[in-house]
């Protein structure tokens, strides 16, 4: 995940059913342009949505933020597709502080976020619109200067021009027309007619700052005598601080000074060195007396239990489940275990802050969920909200773990430098062990599944009881979220499952252990596509049918899912000889609207391990903005989630976590990495999203392929938990 998941279980928001409102404004000799989503919100004059300064940059402020999925790219190509600006000097930064503008319209518009890869659907109108008000009012400042008819004038890479042979450049013309009445509704391009949307072969505009490391990330920050931290946090979840000692960490080099945080202790130096060393030489004592002490086989043994009672809340309930079991000629049952996953950025947790003498503070760092944020940060400081600065930085990956509800790090960065009496900038820079061991995680989860074929060897019976922590309750969103006990995000991936099933229960018992959870990339389909895909095989094999002809028998009502899974399955060869040695598996998920089939080959190791060789991927996101992008993320998704799989889990030893790094916290390696083939659908639907819905299929896929290998189903994850031996 990238993140939030609001948006799950209702459709996307039509955009005609969205209602805009405009306005634009000179700030200098710019045109800036933005819509508002309230009637009641006023355009604020250093916001909008587009900028063009008058050397004909263009500045587009960006409502999501961009940590690798490429959010950034998406809405700059729905602007430049209106704009028709300059490619060259289009620039994208993040916007925050007016949710009428930057609201997250897949969420009720108004709070602002990333996440649920709701990006590009929210952004779909509103940025076009952008760019067509401010080509018009381009066009419109041209006509009147020169006395022509507007419908006259063409626009192309940034340039006006007239048939008389009168230019003007997009800049030159900026601030004549940031002065013209803005149009009620400028028309948008057919589909027929783009130039940008949909292109293949489309430059990414910020692929030379990546490719050549000069893109500034928050790790990367230095500002004038900004001063690092790094943290101690408590060694058990639900400690809390008693005292420290830091007298001896005076001795070392660079040591500023070690203060207390809401969260832990914050150890100040000159830099990351001298600040990790410093932590060394302090002690803390902490009050376990609320602390959680379980161990993994303790929780899991609590989960099998409880999953074995039946769950307490009923999330699904179609037909009689108890009447269609009852009529069964065949039942298969099996359960399905799912360890905690950190999310592991690249890049670790960070932010940064700054009191300036005109009493506004700067706050950097991957602002996830920038309303929330700069709330926190206010409250810490004691001044207004409008008076925090946030400064939306580029981040080393995410998957959910910067959209926090209680802005953790955030409240480590402003606690720290008001601590300090807002003498110097504070960045807060985590380690790679504090990511692993004071993080949040994806919950762990149980399955329990039955299923029950008729003696045609139809599948008319199906039970799934999930055991889990509820990544919603306790937050802002649990009143949307969660009802009747069931979290949304517990079930989703199981609780709109695509298959014809005459009789159908979905229930759930939420846990409450007290770890630390939080969405992670394509979050409740994590586990469920896993398990509903892993029995279906399972269903098809008791069946006697071939797995992909027994899905799309289940699928005949649903015609997305069914055109991926027929596109995959022809472009992998589905039912073609293989190599000795090589085999298949197949699975198709739906997430956050968008439907993917992916079909694995694998071959085995010396020791048994897997080896996935090739994966054929098909994707149906509607409107493709950018399609080299979502067959990007459909490749890092498969990465992401073939590591997750395999290797990755979080354990607890009497409460503490034991993975620290990437040492014993494993996730894939290059060499690792499979051929992935990605088939993009062509579609005219409106657009949804790619960041995490590649995640999902691609672990049932290995599984089912791994099965075909060896006659073992794959129940307990990773691959390498010894109970697959």
């Amino acid at each position: 995940m990238l993140g939030s998941p609001l948006t799950r279980f209702a459709p996307p928001v039509q955009p005609s059913r969205r209602v805009f409102l405009i306005g634009a404004a000179a700030v200098g000799s710019s045109l800036v342009v933005g819509f508002s989503t309230l009637a009641k919100a006023a355009v604020n004059p250093f916001e909008g949505y587009v900028a063009i300064a008058p050397d004909g940059a263009v500045t587009i402020y960006s409502a999501h933020m961009d940590m690798g999925q490429g959010i950034y790219f998406a809405l700059a190509t729905l602007v430049q597709e209106e704009l028709d600006a300059d490619w060259a000097k289009v620039t994208v930064d993040g916007g925050y502080g007016n949710p009428a503008l930057y609201g997250n319209l897949d969420w009720g518009g108004k709070i602002q976020g990333t996440g649920g890869s709701t990006g590009v659907n929210s952004s779909w109108e509103r940025y076009r619109r952008a760019g067509a008000t401010a080509r018009a009012m381009l066009v419109a400042a041209a006509a009147a200067q020169w006395g022509v008819p507007a419908s006259e004038i063409e626009t192309d890479k940034g340039v006006v021009s007239h048939a008389s042979g009168k230019v003007a450049s997009y800049g030159a013309l900026a601030a004549a027309a940031a002065r013209q009445p803005v149009p009620s509704e400028a028309a948008l391009k057919d589909s027929k007619n783009w130039k940008y949307i949909g292109n293949e072969t489309l430059p990414r505009y910020d692929s030379a700052a990546k490719s050549t490391g000069r893109q500034k990330f928050t790790i990367d920050l230095r500002e004038p005598g900004m001063l690092t931290a790094v943290m101690i946090h408590p060694p058990l979840f639900g400690a809390t601080l008693k005292s420290f000692d830091a007298s001896k960490a005076k001795a070392v080099k660079g040591f500023i000074d070690a203060v207390a945080t809401p969260r832990g202790v914050a150890v100040v130096a000159s830099g990351m060195w001298e600040a990790m060393k410093a932590r060394d030489a302090v002690t803390a004592e902490w009050d376990e007396s609320n602390a959680v002490k379980l161990t993994s086989a303790e929780l899991f043994d609590e989960y099998r239990q409880a999953a074995e009672k039946g769950g307490e809340a009923v999330a699904v309930s179609a037909g009689d489940i108890d009447a269609g079991f009852a009529k069964a000629a065949k039942i298969i049952e099996a359960h399905y275990e799912f360890p905690y996953l950190a999310h592991a950025p690249l890049e670790p947790i960070n932010a940064a802050a700054r009191m300036n003498p005109d009493g506004t503070l700067e706050v950097w760092g991957g602002h996830q969920m920038p309303d929330i944020y700069q709330a926190v940060a206010a409250k810490i400081a004691g001044i207004a909200p409008e008076k925090v600065v946030l400064r939306v930085m580029k981040t080393g990956g995410g998957f959910g773990r910067r959209a926090v509800f209680d802005a953790d790090i955030i409240v480590e960065a402003v606690a720290t430098a008001k601590a300090l009496g807002w003498k110097a900038p504070v960045k807060v820079q985590w380690t790679r062990e504090d990511d692993m061991r004071a993080g949040r995680y994806r919950p762990a989860f149980v399955h329990k599944m039955k299923a029950g074929l008729d003696a045609k060897g139809e599948l008319i019976a199906f039970h799934d009881t999930l055991v889990g922590q509820s990544i919603m309750k306790g937050t802002p969103m649990e009143r949307g979220m969660v009802h009747g006990g069931v979290d949304a995000t517990s079930v989703e991936g199981m609780s709109n499952q695509p298959y014809a099933i005459p009789n159908l229960r979905i229930d759930l018992t939420t846990t409450d252990p007290k770890i630390p959870v939080l969405w992670w990339r394509s979050v409740g389909s994590t586990h469920t596509a896993f398990a509903l895909e892993v029995f279906i095989d399972e269903i098809a094999q008791a069946a006697g049918k071939d797995p992909v002809a027994f899905r799309l028998a289940l699928l005949k009502d649903k015609p997305r899912h069914s055109a991926v899974l027929r596109l995959a399955a022809e472009k992998a060869g589905w039912g073609d000889p293989l190599p000795k040695g090589v085999f298949r598996g197949v699975a198709v998920a739906e997430s956050f609207h968008t439907y993917v089939a992916q079909i694995a080959e694998i071959s085995l190791d010396n020791n048994g391990t897997p080896k996935v060789h090739r994966v054929v991927c098909a994707v149906d996101c509607g409107i493709a903005v950018n399609p080299d992008q979502v067959r990007a993320q459909m490749e890092g998704g498969i990465g992401f989630g073939l590591g997750a799989i395999l290797k990755s889990q979080i354990t607890l030893d009497k409460g503490k976590v034991v993975q620290g790094n990437f040492d014993d916290y494993q996730v894939l390696q290059i060499d690792e990495m499979p051929k992935v083939e990605v088939y993009v659908v062509k579609s005219a639907e409106l657009p949804t999203g790619a960041g995490e819905p590649g995640v999902p299929p691609i672990g049932p896929a290995v599984a089912n392929a791994y099965f075909q290998a060896t006659g073992k189903r794959i129940r307990i994850l990773p691959f390498s938990n010894p109970q697959n031996a």
